[in-house]
């Protein structure tokens, strides 16, 4: 398979291990805002969270199919997000505090995470290690 097609069929994956992730990130986020009612940024990290460990999941076995050591990969992960949870959580809290609404100003945060987190894992996290779950699992003569 060319590099083009690996490369564009490993994109569609991310987009959709990225959305399964962007709906837990959105039902937990409504759970939260409408039945717990927790103030926006609180809201905004737990849903994060729980978004983030399902995504590096699937990702990592799917999409970048990597053989990586997961303490590691998932080390990195968390250095991105001990900068971009703080941030989104800040910028919630500014957004809707001058009377944004707070789905929109999620949709938001989520579509830039989902950029960043596609070029972050893709070059940073599993950029040595793509398919080298697939070659280890693959069979010698």
């Amino acid at each position: 398979m060319s590099e083009k097609k690996k490369e564009f069929l490993r994109t569609v994956k991310f987009i959709l291990c990225s959305a399964s992730a962007g709906i837990i990130q959105a039902a937990s986020f409504a759970i939260l805002e409408e039945l717990i009612h927790l103030e926006h940024w609180l809201c905004n990290l737990i849903a994060l969270i729980l978004s983030v460990l399902w995504n590096f999941t699937l990702n990592r076995k799917f999409t970048f199919c990597s053989a990586n050591n997961v303490p590691v990969a998932m080390a990195k992960v968390a250095a991105f997000y001990a900068v971009f949870a703080p941030l989104s959580a800040w910028w919630m809290d500014r957004l809707t505090g001058i009377g944004w609404n707070a789905y929109v100003v999620q949709i938001g945060t989520m579509l830039i995470n989902f950029v960043l987190e596609y070029l972050y894992q893709r070059f940073f996290v599993f950029g040595k290690s793509l398919d080298t779950a697939t070659k280890q699992n693959t069979p010698t003569s």
